[in-house]
């Protein structure tokens, strides 16, 4: 099933209701695109190319078929590739943004000084598990650091026990699914476990790490997905949206505040309050404090060029964000994305005001 189907069908009601609370007066937002309505883009044409993150690849392209009703003369692909690819095409100047979830790093290509990060929507990283007849799992982070190093070889281990009481564990063996590929949200959940199994987890952080040999590799969340669906006994780490639309089941996870926590939008938001936001918009809300957060809540960023040479290159760049940022937000939550709080929204669109031609 196609996980879009929903949010299409309420496409049209979103965009009625965010132009009448355009049109109340409540934001005095004349001065930048968007604060109009369909017309502050239908000037715009041209094409934009961009890959990147998989993560918020559904947000995406929910984003960038909305805006085609708003700027009929404008294209924009998103091709999923992951983050790490997206930010070596971003850094070779093959795509006019990237989407990534991790920070870009010196060895990703793009020259220090030369892109700025946008930030766009949050969401959960779901530990999905496929294991018959248990619904219902808690973890806490220093078994799911011992799962995923292999340190944990079947599901009726006393540590799981210890974090399930009362619930009957088959002695199925565990299989680990892992991305394949250079991925952002590999990034986020293993720095997930360096800080809340800190001691106990020993395979390090980043877009990619060294997975034990038993373990399977597949490329994207939804080649994850696709491994845990086809596993009796498999556990892999997914975003929420590929989660439910593959119709998997996902953990309740041990927070900082010691309450199990499912994943969910409330629980992402909770983790976003307790979110410290960097100058260069950059923020870090795994592992956040408070009785309702989701502990492995990831960010997701869109990267562009400080300065395009090309002032209306720029200018599309900068409408079709400031769309994302205004009227595409009311479409995340359909897709299980959470939307960013106010004070970091307006933040981001003052960053996109600093793109130059």
């Amino acid at each position: 099933m196609n996980r879009n189907v929903l949010s299409r069908r309420v496409l049209a009601g979103v965009a009625l209701a965010a132009l009448a609370l355009t049109g109340c007066g409540s934001n005095d937002n004349s001065s930048e695109p968007g604060g109009g309505g369909d017309s502050a883009y239908a000037d715009l044409s041209g094409e934009l190319k961009a890959s990147g993150a998989s993560f918020p690849d559904a947000y995406y392209q929910e984003v960038i078929e909305a805006f085609k009703s708003e700027a009929s003369d404008v294209t924009v692909n998103y091709n999923s590739t992951g983050s790490g690819t997206g930010k070596k095409q971003f850094g070779e100047g093959l795509v006019d943004f990237a989407g990534t979830d991790s920070l870009v790093k010196d060895t990703d290509g793009v020259a220090a000084g030369s892109f700025l990060y946008v930030p766009t929507v949050a969401a959960p990283i779901t530990v999905s598990y496929n294991l018959q007849g248990v619904d219902k799992l808690q973890l806490s982070p220093e078994t799911l650091a011992k799962i995923f190093q292999t340190d944990i070889k079947t599901w009726d281990d006393a540590a799981i026990k210890a974090d399930n009481p009362g619930v009957e564990l088959p002695n199925t063996p565990i299989t680990v699914a892992h991305r394949s590929d250079g991925s952002g949200t590999t990034s986020n959940f293993t720095k997930y476990l360096d800080a809340a199994a800190a001691g106990t987890w020993k395979l390090g952080s980043g877009d990619t790490v060294a997975w034990p040999a038993s373990t399977q590799g597949g490329e994207k969340n939804t080649g994850v997905a696709q491994i845990v669906q086809q596993t009796n006994g498999g556990v892999g780490y997914v975003d929420l949206s590929d989660a439910k639309a593959t119709g998997l089941k996902f953990a309740a996870i041990k927070n900082k505040d010691g309450q199990f926590v499912e994943p969910s939008l409330e629980g992402t938001t909770a983790g976003l309050e307790g979110a410290e936001i960097a100058e260069d918009l950059s923020y870090n809300p795994l592992n956040a404090a408070g009785a309702n957060a989701y502990p492995i809540t990831a960010p997701t960023f869109i990267i562009v060029k400080t300065s395009y040479g090309d002032a209306a290159k720029a200018e599309l760049v900068k409408g079709f964000l400031t769309y994302l940022l205004n009227d595409g937000q009311e479409l995340a939550e359909e897709v299980d994305f959470a939307p960013l709080p106010a004070s970091l929204k307006e933040k981001a669109l003052a960053q996109v005001e600093k793109i130059q031609g």
